[in-house]
């Protein structure tokens, strides 16, 4: 038996066969070349390649599914042959002696940028045929195969890391736990996990390695475990150990349909956070009083292409149909970062977490923008819909949306769509600069929601995904919970309503005095709205100011 250890990020005993996740990345260097007319004859070579490969895939394509299915394949010969392409490919090589996998890599993001600006949405779908074609070329180029990764019923999917394009990609119904070499507690896979309620641990290192794929393993997500061809004592007693957690988690039950309430009167309202559809049957489930995060992304990065409005449309439609009037909170694309989507064609940023990303990314191609917001307001006649704006640094992004929604609202008039003249616009406090100037945001916004994984990451300046970041800011939160008070008193001053929907917002350790500073809605996950419940339903913070001084948050 091998027993490998990291940081537990969300409970549960699984058994299942390891499935390890080897990220077969073609890895593209910007380099200038000595002899640029052989290097044109490897972009040749890995051009005529392609296009066999692709011919291949047709043929086969043809006999399993028809003709004009398998046209996927000759739209995709069309682009690699394309007379623009080809020529700005020949010129980075052969004019500006450039190797070739690099000269594909920035015609395609060149190219794919330019697609994704027109109004034309035929031409807007070949942004995902041209990020296919690229990834072909260049793993000629550099002469890889192609990676692929199915996985079996159970799996524990361990990786070194993963990203968002990654987990939204895997069969969820086969995923049994979540296993990391990195990562942290805020990283994607982490939320993911909880989202998911499923057993995960991060941070186990460089021992947890690929030839571990295949092999019988047990994760236990309480301590952060992972044990590899457990022997029959151990097997035994975890199985007694799971037993005992189910139990809890059955008494927990008991407290579906009771109030969050503390000893002293304080109510506060308790919402989930999801990612998307496959998770409303965890909302309700959890007995949560609505969707404090609805992470509208995961719309783009389960897609090869821009979700277009109808699509958008039905996701939305159905979370607020399901949800039968409860408040949903649905957040604009937070596109940029660690969730990056290549056919966005996003440029390289040397700081991406401080670049084009959220709000300013929308406000940066508002066509796109409009299309997300006609689709949320023809939903919002369904349920109780509340739209909320993310990474929001300045009043002007706030005015800006507005006048971007009212233009939305003129060409919905125009088609005699209805629409609800009754959804809230909130913007999310993610930085330091939203914290110190939320009285004048709260002015602009019906809702504050307080976004604690980035405000904790911009104000500790410390990456949220590095795990070796942790042990310098996991102890001490004062900066973070001042800021948090600011926010709330601010909130009050003008009458609205402030929340939380960050990850810390489950740190149960902070409840009493997220209520003492006056914190008016938790957004958790789902599997945490019971165990907070219990926890709310425990405490008297009649003495605010006491608590306030105890954390810091007073002097």
């Amino acid at each position: 038996m091998i027993k490998l250890k990291g940081k537990p990020v969300f409970g549960g005993i699984v058994k299942g066969k390891i499935a390890y996740y080897a990220r077969g990345e073609s890895v593209v260097e910007k380099r200038k070349i000595d002899d640029p007319d052989r290097e044109f004859r490897r972009y040749e070579y890995a051009k005529s390649c392609a296009l066999s490969q692709l011919n291949e895939l047709y043929n086969i394509a043809v006999g399993d599914v028809g003709k004009n299915d398998a046209g996927i394949f000759l739209i995709q010969q069309m682009l690699i042959n394309d007379v623009d392409f080809n020529k700005a490919v020949k010129e980075l090589i052969l004019d500006e002696h450039y190797n070739a996998d690099y000269a594909v890599a920035k015609t395609a993001r060149d190219f794919s940028q330019v697609f994704s600006e027109m109004d034309s949405e035929y031409i807007k779908g070949r942004s995902a045929d041209l990020k296919d074609v690229c990834d072909r070329l260049i793993r000629h180029i550099q002469n890889k195969s192609e990676n692929t990764f199915n996985v079996c019923d159970r799996a524990i999917i361990c990786a070194d890391d993963l990203v968002p394009s990654e987990t939204v990609r895997l069969d969820r119904s086969k995923v049994a736990a979540f296993c990391t070499c990195y990562g942290s507690s805020n990283s994607h896979t982490a939320i993911l996990a909880r989202t998911m309620n499923i057993p995960a641990i991060i941070g186990i290192g460089t021992q947890l390695l690929e030839s571990y794929n295949g092999c019988d393993a047990v994760v236990d997500g309480y301590d952060g475990t992972l044990y590899i061809e457990p022997d029959e004592a151990t097997l035994a007693r975890l199985e007694k150990k799971n037993v005992e957690e189910l139990k809890k988690k059955e008494l927990l039950k008991r407290l579906k349909g009771k109030k969050n309430i503390t000893l002293d009167g304080t109510e506060v309202k308790l919402y989930a956070n999801i990612g998307g559809l496959s998770d409303i049957d965890s909302v309700i489930e959890n007995d949560a009083g609505g969707i404090g995060l609805f992470r509208s992304e995961f719309l783009y990065l389960e897609n090869d292409d821009f979700p277009d409005e109808e699509y958008q449309f039905y996701n939305y439609r159905s979370v607020l149909e399901q949800m039968k009037g409860k408040k949903v909170i649905i957040r604009t694309m937070d596109i940029g970062a660690d969730k990056n989507i290549s056919y966005f064609g996003l440029e390289k940023e040397q700081n991406p977490a401080l670049g084009l990303r959220s709000i300013r990314l929308c406000l940066d191609r508002p066509e796109m923008f409009k299309t997300q917001l006609r689709a949320l307001l023809r939903a919002s006649v369904y349920g109780s819909l509340s739209i909320m704006l993310p990474m929001i640094t300045d009043v002007e992004e706030i005015r800006r949306t507005k006048a971007l929604i009212e233009e939305t609202k003129q060409q919905l008039d125009a088609k005699n769509q209805p629409y609800s003249n009754e959804v809230e616009l909130g913007i999310m406090i993610e930085t330091p600069a939203a914290a110190i100037m939320s009285d004048i945001l709260a002015q602009e916004a019906d809702f504050l929601s307080i976004g604690t994984n980035d405000l904790e990451q911009y104000t500790l300046a410390m990456d949220r995904h590095n795990l070796r970041m942790e042990s310098y800011g996991s102890d001490n939160h004062t900066a973070l919970l001042r800021l948090m008070k600011i926010t709330c008193d601010n909130a009050h001053k003008y009458g609205k309503w402030v929340g939380i929907c960050g990850e810390f917002g489950s740190n149960m350790a902070y409840t009493e005095v997220f209520l003492a500073m006056g914190i008016d809605e938790i957004s958790v996950a789902p599997a945490i709205i019971l165990p907070l419940r219990s926890r709310i339903r425990t405490l008297d913070i009649r003495e605010k100011e006491k608590i306030l001084k105890k954390y810091g948050c007073l002097n």
